[in-house]
């Protein structure tokens, strides 16, 4: 069944109109175009993602070329009318409502066939599968991201560095700085008053008497020190 065409069909693909689509698949699309001379063609369009891929453009090609009209040879498909086998390759065959058309060459593209024994995994999808745009003829690649030529990426290599740098000498004079300065003084304990029991007097000692001199005498006429009854020498009883 046709459906109109969406955002980014081609208008027209070699000497074919493009006026709707006739089937979505996974590799391509197949649309309906008409010819210079009114005949209604199908024509099948790989996805840029297929169209991309070495491997599937080539599945691709290789079953347009099989299918092309040679002398002695029996087509197993319809025969192709036109074909574009370039970097967006397609291929048209006649219309006929209700018989296969140009869709034939799009079923080799996807990888498939059959697996003996206990499958284990996820099934095999290919890497290009989700890039759905139409592969349009003459659009080419598309263009590379855009990147830093290497003088720039240098230079931020430098600006880097030079930064780097000055964070370790700005760590390494903050350190010395914490080193230098004095440790932090520490309150001291509060003082604690203790009362003393109050001094005791002592007790005083008897003081020694002095002795007398020899120049004072004794009662009695005696000089002290002498026995009685012997006399002074200095004539004195």
């Amino acid at each position: 069944m046709a459906s109109p065409l969406q955002y980014g069909d081609p208008p027209r693909l070699g000497p074919f109109v493009i006026q709707a689509r006739l089937h979505s698949m996974p590799a391509g699309f197949v649309y309906l175009g008409q010819a210079d001379d009114g005949r209604a063609v199908s024509i099948a369009l790989l996805t840029r993602g297929a169209a991309l891929d070495g491997a599937a453009r080539d599945r691709f090609v290789t079953a347009v070329r099989e299918a092309s009209p040679r002398r002695g040879t029996v087509l197993t498909g319809p025969a192709v009318l036109e074909s574009d086998l370039g970097e967006a390759p397609w291929a048209a065959t006649p219309y006929q409502p209700g018989r296969p058309g140009a869709e034939r060459y799009l079923e080799p593209v996807m990888v498939g066939g059959i697996l003996l024994g206990e499958v284990h995994g996820p099934d095999y999808v290919p890497y290009w599968l989700t890039d759905r745009a139409p592969a349009l003829p003459g659009a080419g690649r598309p263009p590379r991201p855009a990147t830093e030529t290497r003088r720039r990426v240098l230079l931020a290599l430098a600006v880097l560095l030079a930064l780097l740098l000055l964070g370790v000498v700005i760590a390494i004079l903050l350190f010395r700085g914490l080193d230098d300065t004095e440790p932090v003084r520490r309150p001291l304990p509060p003082t604690v008053f203790e009362p003393t029991p109050p001094p005791t007097p002592e007790s005083q000692q008897p003081q020694p008497e002095p002795s007398p001199t020899p120049s004072q005498s004794t009662p009695g006429g005696t000089s002290p020190g002498l026995p009685p009854g012997e006399e002074d020498p200095d004539g004195e009883i």
